[in-house]
């Protein structure tokens, strides 16, 4: 869907380049006479997700230069090969090009090349490339492009030219950005295939739920629109507390694709560690590749993480609660949306819980509601033996949502190892007691 635009920028992108290259050797342009030169292709009639990007924030021609060299290196690097130009006299290549060889023996551009791009040596276009990457400007504010320095104290235009992954991916392939599960992310993302009829929660929980549904429609007209970002805090926080298998995940999930927005579960596997600052640093990387992509972090089991503070009795717990403060910080600074699950409210720190703009209890259902999930849970192949009164079992057996689909599906394949396919009342009973016995119940 991109390609047709991206391959008009390239042709751009190729003729000034070119020019660029001739007038350095040849003759120069007259000085700071460059950067509004060179009329970029006219987009205004494609609905591509690259011409809808650059229309959407009125990409100046140096902005949209700047979004083709940083994509030159996944879509034609050979277009970078002339840096590799050897100045003669000195035996290496032009310093003024400000390309280099990644690790990978790469041609990777830099700030020096943007800034060579836009207006050769000269000190002013040099400066206003270097505004672009100020934080108050489009590419920092979205997390589109970035310098990335080699070491400290690097000059910022000799920094690694790099355009954030999701941005690749909308304007290459036009498919959103979805990382793995690593050390680097310790997030993996969760869906259901279910919809909001197939969850069945207290009345009360799913008004409250969906007043989080109202902000991820609205917030951004409310804090953009509305002129309220000044007074409100960007993002939104909730907590959601109560027995285990009460639909918090699949809550999380169906918020998530209702709203067309990716879930990302933390692994607090991967987040949690014994040494000290590790785990802030941890929690940081998920935080830094969220920012401004909207996804929903979930964080099941928060109390591991958000736990209370103790008291300072020693430089373990000293460092324990300066971790807890460090995400205290990082929550309530995210722009995004972040749920925390737990099965115990009371294990939340309070200065956590003072911050959530919901708190939601998610209580066992009761016996009309676990009806309702005994009801639409089984198959419909699956063939009710007459001896089943669902509402006899709703009555009786006080389980949460995932434990009777456990019943349900201990019970299906027994039906289906049986050969026809029957569910009956024992095999009922029996799932009951196994989930019973799960939590220390006698059926």
């Amino acid at each position: 869907m991109n390609a047709p635009d991206l391959e008009r920028e390239l042709e751009w992108f190729t003729q000034r380049l070119d020019g660029r290259l001739t007038a350095y050797f040849g003759a120069p342009l007259p000085a700071g006479g460059s950067l509004a030169a060179d009329a970029a292709p006219d987009l205004s009639s494609s609905d591509a997700p690259y011409a809808e990007f650059v229309r959407r924030h009125g990409l100046s021609t140096a902005e949209r230069l700047a979004v083709v060299l940083a994509l030159v290196p996944h879509v034609r690097p050979q277009l970078l090969d002339v840096f590799l130009t050897r100045n003669k006299t000195f035996d290496r290549p032009f310093t003024e090009f400000g390309c280099r060889l990644d690790a990978a023996g790469e041609v990777v551009p830099t700030g020096g090349t943007l800034a060579f791009v836009l207006g050769g040596t000269d000190l002013a276009v040099r400066f206003a490339v270097e505004s672009m990457f100020s934080r108050d400007h489009l590419f920092a504010q979205q997390d589109v492009l970035r310098l990335v320095p080699a070491y400290a104290d690097q000059p910022l235009l000799s920094g690694t030219l790099r355009m954030a992954p999701e941005y690749v991916g909308l304007l290459t392939s036009g498919r959103p950005y979805r990382p793995d599960s690593s050390p680097d992310f310790p997030a993996r993302r969760i869906e259901t295939a279910q919809a909001w009829t197939d969850v069945v929660l207290h009345p009360s929980t799913l008004s409250q739920v969906q007043e989080i549904e109202t902000w991820l429609r609205h917030g951004d007209t409310l804090m953009g629109d509305w002129g309220m970002a000044p007074k409100l805090r960007p993002g939104y926080r909730a907590l959601f507390y109560g027995p285990p298998g009460t639909g918090k995940t699949m809550t999380a999930c169906l918020l998530g694709q209702s709203t067309g927005r990716d879930v990302y579960k933390v692994d607090l596997s991967l987040i949690v560690s014994k040494y000290i600052g590790e785990t802030e640093k941890n929690l940081g990387r998920v935080f830094d590749q969220a920012q401004h992509r909207e996804w929903l972090l979930f964080f099941d089991e928060a109390d591991a993480l958000f736990g209370k503070r103790s008291e300072t009795r020693d430089a373990h717990d000293r460092y324990a609660n300066q971790e807890v403060a460090f995400l205290l910080q990082r929550i309530e600074a995210f722009d995004g949306i972040v749920i925390l699950a737990t099965n115990q409210k009371d294990n939340i720190d309070r200065a956590f819980a003072r911050r959530f703009e919901s708190v939601i209890y998610f209580p066992v259902p009761r016996r009309e509601e676990r009806l309702r999930l005994w009801q639409q849970g089984f198959s419909p192949k699956a063939a009710l033996d007459r001896g089943v009164d669902l509402e006899l079992v709703a009555a009786e057996h006080e389980l949460c949502g995932g434990a009777i689909m456990n019943v349900i599906r201990y019970a299906s394949l027994q039906a289906l190892a049986q050969g026809d396919g029957v569910v009956t009342a024992d095999l009922l009973r029996r799932g009951v007691h196994r989930e019973q016995a799960k939590e220390g119940r006698s059926a």
